[in-house]
């Protein structure tokens, strides 16, 4: 056997080899491309649900914080209406002669009118740091 005739035959098989090692590392190329493109497209609907989710929460607070809004200002305006009955009473109990009012009412009144300014006058420091 000649040189010629012993590279000829190495060369066959290594070629070979090369073609059938050359093609198996593309379809493991391809597998993890295929595999990376569906991990992508999954964190993207992934993401999509998280969005929608937090959107939807973010409704939902919004929406608390409008009722909580809603519910303290109806609170306050009750707050207001007994005070408002409560003086109207007492305004009344004190014009009936035979009532005898021994101070209490005079008191009572003073510490409603003092608490309904107090009040007044927070809520308006509330609403100008609110505008500033």
């Amino acid at each position: 056997m000649t040189a010629g005739q012993i590279a000829a035959l190495c060369g066959v098989p290594s070629a070979l080899t090369v073609g059938i090692v050359g093609f198996l590392f593309w379809l493991l190329e391809h597998k993890i491309a295929k595999k990376e493109a569906a991990r992508i497209a999954q964190e993207e609907k992934l993401a999509a649900v998280r969005e929608k989710q937090e959107q939807k929460l973010e409704r939902e607070r919004q929406n608390r914080d409008e009722n909580r809004r809603e519910f303290e200002k109806n609170l306050l305006l009750t707050s207001n209406a007994a005070l408002a009955l409560g003086e109207a009473t007492a305004r009344a109990v004190q014009r009936i002669p035979d009532a005898h009012c021994n101070g209490d009412m005079r008191d009572a009144l003073n510490f409603a009118k003092k608490t309904k300014h107090e009040q007044r006058d927070f809520l308006a420091a509330q609403g100008i740091k609110n505008i500033f």
